[in-house]
């Protein structure tokens, strides 16, 4: 099942409706004008037609008076198998809604999103359904439409509506394809042929061309020869020129060798000699200290001397007095002897003399302890003037000798430094020579690299086998001959390889058309026998079906393939024969309304089990019917879908054929130019 509900909002007569849809068949009927085909027309546009017979325009679907209008699709999207048919959308139901605008535009909607037509015309083909086939939707009159379509169109509409249509896209692909293989190899061929008759003259112009390109390849190894030749001869001079270089360096560092150990003699005489210097003057300040200490012990033993002396002196001259002190304290002891007081005196004086004793062995002791003691520096003094004066003896010996080493290393350095100026003026010379080789080898080396250059340009290098001037005659000789040959061009080769490739690549391209033409015409059988046979089934299945609802009619038919050898001509002719007639093409001219009706019904009752589409309509189908043929194809259609997972929508103005027939049926009216939905009824 495919719609579950319909709703009608301002559309044609309904202000508002919702009819409910059930699987199998499902009856509108009702009067005339009560809006039976306006739900139909309401399922096609929301489907995406654009075009009805009832208007070219949409907006005029709207109902009057109004701004726009709106129909709304629930379509089923139950799983099936397992599978939902819209996988995208997790739901078992979708609305599709289309809004139809008085302006002249519309919009798709999908579940209250904005979709476009493309996106609606996806979402059927999840469903495969085609709203534009008329075996799908058969809206009024079409069934006159179908007679009246032509045995090709016939065939194409239902190679669509039981989904073959690929297998007839695949043939005419594979036509189309060969048709343009047959005009590519028509073309090769004759490029072909001219490509021959060029490629003839070509060839003998090609040929002198290889004489004369390979006297070009002579002379330019004549000429590179030629180049690599005077490269050699620069090369001999640059290697000569390097070769005094390196003479040069080599004396140069043998110099510079040689300057280095004299500088290094120099530098050790001159060490030696700042050593000798430092020496002289260590044993110059040692004499002097030495000097210095003579002087000082000198001046002690004189000191001490005198000092010796000058006690010696003290000591008589002490001792002298020391006579007249002891002298004048007797004559004071003579005196006071007769005096009173001799006795006290005498006393007194000779405490006084005690005294004067006691001192007088003191301070002779001491002058001769410190006469003592000067004798003994006196002593030393002496002995270490005799070290003083070895000392210095020796001294002055090691300065003669060191004077004596200073004078020899002095003349040596001397010596050394005239040899080192002379290796200087030497190195100096070589120098001034190198850099003038230097520069020959710079100027040298310049002009053949000048010459590698242009020797690079005529090719690789090569070893010359001749002399320049040999080479020189051999160029002459061959420009001789090559002025002779002065008048073939260049482009010869070029046009010959083009024009030969240009062969070859027709006569690839010939073959390759010839295969390609073989496996399109292969193609075009395989894919044509393909669609013979699926259509051939099917048409045997239908005609079997046809004929069997024809027979209840009364009638007899057939269903075949015309032309089944040329799909683009081939067709389904449709023969029918009422009262014992013999069957004829059915058409709008031959056959009655009613007979026409029955035949195009029985035609599409018996291809329902092979149409893909779920959802199925037709409007007024039995229009012209009999009341006989009006019930035998209403109970034939109701068997038809009985099975199926289809949902089938029959539109008459009269319930009464479909009464106990176990379909859902939908009862419409119209009352005060508003249609509503009277009744919906399931018949058991």
């Amino acid at each position: 099942m495919l719609i579950q509900e319909l709703i009608l909002e301002n559309f044609m007569s309904y202000e508002y409706a919702r009819i409910p849809f059930k699987q199998g068949v499902n009856v509108i009927c009702g009067p005339n004008g009560a809006g039976k085909s306006s739900m139909l027309l309401g399922i096609s546009v929301a489907l995406g037609q654009s075009y009805t017979e009832r208007s070219k325009k949409l907006s005029n679907l709207i109902r009057w008076n109004r701004d726009q209008a709106r129909v709304t699709l629930a379509l089923d999207n139950s799983p099936i198998k397992g599978k939902r048919p819209v996988q995208k959308i997790k739901k078992d139901q979708i609305f599709l809604t289309r809004t139809l605008r008085r302006d002249g535009k519309y919009e798709f909607e999908l579940d209250n999103r904005a979709v476009t037509k493309a996106d609606v015309q996806r979402l059927l083909a999840n469903f495969g359904v085609d709203p534009d086939n008329l075996l799908i939707i058969m809206h009024q009159n079409m069934v006159e439409q179908f007679t009246v379509l032509s045995p090709q169109q016939k065939l194409q509409v239902v190679e669509a509506a039981v989904g073959l249509e690929k297998y007839r896209k695949n043939v005419l692909e594979a036509q189309k394809k060969l048709g343009r293989i047959i005009s590519q190899e028509d073309a090769v061929n004759k490029l072909l042929e001219n490509a021959a008759q060029t490629l003839t003259y070509w060839r003998e112009q090609y040929d002198r061309y290889q004489q004369k390109k390979q006297l070009q390849m002579k002379r330019r190894l004549l000429e590179r020869e030629l180049a690599w030749a005077e490269v050699a001869k620069r090369e001999s001079n640059v290697n000569r020129l390097q070769e005094q270089v390196k003479q040069e360096q080599d004396e140069i560092q043998t110099v510079q060798k040689e300057i280095g150990a004299v500088e290094e003699q120099i530098n050790s005489f001159s060490s030696k000699i700042t050593q000798y210097k430092a020496d002289w003057k260590n044993l110059l300040d040692e004499r002097l200290a030495l000097e210095r200490e003579k002087t000082i012990q000198e001046m002690s033993v004189s000191s001490a001397n005198e000092t010796l002396n000058g006690m010696q002196s003290l000591i008589d001259s002490s001792k002298e007095k020391m006579g007249d002190f002891l002298s004048r304290i007797q004559q004071f002891e003579t005196t006071f002897s007769q005096s009173r007081t001799a006795s006290n005196v005498a006393a007194r004086l000779t405490d006084v003399k005690k005294a004067y004793e006691s001192l007088e062995t003191t301070w002779s002791e001491q002058l001769s302890a410190k006469s003592q003691s000067l004798k003994q520096i006196v002593e030393n003094a002496t002995s270490q003037l005799r070290k003083l004066a070895t000392h210095i003896t020796e001294t002055e010996g090691k300065t003669t000798k060191l004077n004596s080493e200073i004078d020899t290393a002095t003349d040596k350095t001397v010596d050394l430094k005239i040899k080192n100026a002379i290796l200087q003026y030497r190195r100096e010379s070589t120098e001034k020579n190198l850099k003038k080789l230097e520069r020959e080898v710079k100027e040298a080396t310049s002009e053949l690299e000048e010459f590698v250059k242009k020797a690079e340009v005529e090719g690789p290098r090569l070893v010359p086998m001749k002399g320049i001037n040999e080479i020189l005659d051999e160029i002459r000789l061959t420009d001789g001959y090559l002025a002779a040959l002065a008048d073939v061009s260049e482009d010869i080769e070029r046009m010959y390889e083009n024009y030969s490739k240009l062969y070859m690549e027709l006569k690839d391209k010939a073959r390759i058309v010839a295969d390609n033409h073989q496996k399109a015409l292969e193609e075009v059988k395989t894919r044509t026998e393909s669609w013979q046979t699926v259509i051939q089934s099917l048409l045997d299945h239908v005609n079997l079906q046809y004929q069997a609802i024809m027979q209840q009619a009364q009638a007899i038919g057939e269903v075949h393939l015309v032309n089944g050898h040329d799909i683009e001509a081939a067709g389904l002719e449709v023969l029918v024969g009422f009262k014992g007639a013999k069957p004829v093409p059915l058409n709008a001219y031959t056959q009655s309304g009613g007979e026409r009706s029955t035949a195009t019904m029985s035609f599409l009752l018996a291809l329902q089990q092979h149409v893909r589409s779920p959802f199925r309509a037709v409007d007024e189908y039995d229009i012209h019917m009999d009341p006989k043929n009006r019930e035998m194809i209403a109970n034939l259609l109701i068997d038809a879908v009985k099975g199926l997972a289809v949902q089938y929508l029959a539109i008459t103005p009269s319930q009464i054929t479909f009464a106990d027939k176990g379909v859902n049926i939908i009862t419409v009216q119209n009352v005060e130019g508003k249609s509503t939905v009277k009744e919906v009824k399931e018949v058991a």
